[in-house]
């Protein structure tokens, strides 16, 4: 399965760029292109790991990837800065119509032997790389994946740990916060008393190392206060079940 986005077109002076982050472990495309895999993983001991480019549409075009440090700020909001840590060789790549080219995400700065450290590639197209098709005075949006980069020495691993709190008489809050030394995304929340399932969230939330995300969840049956059951499930499939107490 891919994820497909049509290329747009608009009269704009300079091309525009809109990012598409991938949550979910799947071919991707932005336009005509497609990268796989769309979340890269590297050991600790890993010089470099490969990344396929594929040119899915009728005409060449030319594609170059920036790569940042990804942080997040105790509250979970994202912060991205341009690094020189990883590179991507060739730095810009070329691509005929229907062709594939194998590159190399090379490691470049020391690891570090406690905790996992997190990047962001995005791969966008270089459109005044790209010859025109015609003297149309359109210019395309260039679209670009932003995809996650994980370096995980053996040591690290996910602390994840959640409570709820109550917004309203149809609203809950389970905040999570990781404590650990590696990412942690969460992909289903359920909250049940019994056999009765009280609430339930499904998304791909990440949650860094030392920060703390809220999720909200739209109450399914009424949850009146006392125990109920948390079950957090997360991107590998494995699942935690905590007792908590709604106020």
């Amino acid at each position: 399965m891919k994820v497909r986005l049509s290329k747009l077109f608009r009269l704009v002076a300079v091309p525009s760029v809109i990012l598409v982050t991938l949550a979910v472990q799947l071919p991707a495309c932005a336009g005509l292109f497609s990268v796989t895999p769309v979340r890269i993983y590297m050991t600790s001991k890993d010089r470099a790991v490969a990344v396929t480019l594929t040119n899915e549409g009728d005409s060449e075009i030319a594609l170059q990837a920036d790569i940042y440090t990804w942080t997040q700020q105790p509250d979970g909001t994202d912060s991205m800065v341009l690094t020189e840590d990883l590179l991507l060789s060739p730095p810009i790549i070329k691509l005929a119509p229907r062709a594939r080219q194998v590159v190399r995400l090379a490691m470049l700065a020391p690891r570090d032997a406690t905790r996992q450290m997190t990047y962001r590639m995005i791969m966008r197209e270089v459109p005044e790389l790209t010859p025109a098709k015609d003297k149309s005075i359109q210019v395309p949006i260039a679209l670009a994946l932003n995809m996650p980069v994980f370096v995980t020495p053996p040591v690290a691993k996910r602390e994840v740990s959640c409570e709820v709190k109550r917004v309203d008489a149809k609203t809950l809050q389970v905040l999570c916060s990781n404590t650990g030394t590696a990412y942690a995304q969460i992909r289903e929340v359920v909250l049940k008393r019994g056999d009765q399932q009280l609430a339930r969230f499904e998304g791909g939330n990440y949650i860094l190392p030392g920060a703390r995300k809220t999720i909200s969840m739209k109450s399914t049956q009424e949850a009146g206060p006392g125990e109920a059951e948390l079950t957090v499930t997360f991107d590998d499939s494995q699942s935690q079940t905590a007792v908590v107490t709604l106020p």
